[in-house]
């Protein structure tokens, strides 16, 4: 099972006193606590890898054209009330269905 890095998303760590340590950012976490919020295999994350839940704020940090319309989603755009959803398109905002690569919690 490999194991997420929670502060940069990467799976390029290893195990040290019993703790966790990324590789490449260097961020430190408890092998205990690692196990616990990985087994959840529907977590979503934001753009900085900070999980999602609902009922969270989030900025739209890139402007995204929204499909059969001729409107954007312009970036720095609030919204409010989120609910997450399975699959590509993860986060459902206002009758939009939205990635939440292009999401950052406020």
């Amino acid at each position: 099972m490999s194991v997420v890095c929670p502060q940069c998303s990467l799976e390029e760590n290893h195990i040290q006193n019993g703790n966790y340590i990324c590789d490449v950012c260097g961020y430190e976490w408890p092998a205990e606590h690692a196990d616990s919020e990985e087994s959840q295999e529907d977590v979503v994350r934001d753009a900085n890898g900070i999980i999602l839940a609902n009922g969270d704020t989030v900025v739209v940090i890139k402007d995204l054209k929204v499909k059969g319309s001729s409107t954007t989603l312009k970036v720095g755009t609030k919204i409010k009330n989120i609910r997450l959803r399975g699959g590509d398109h993860a986060v459902e905002a206002g009758g939009y269905m939205l990635k939440a690569e292009f999401l950052r919690k406020v």
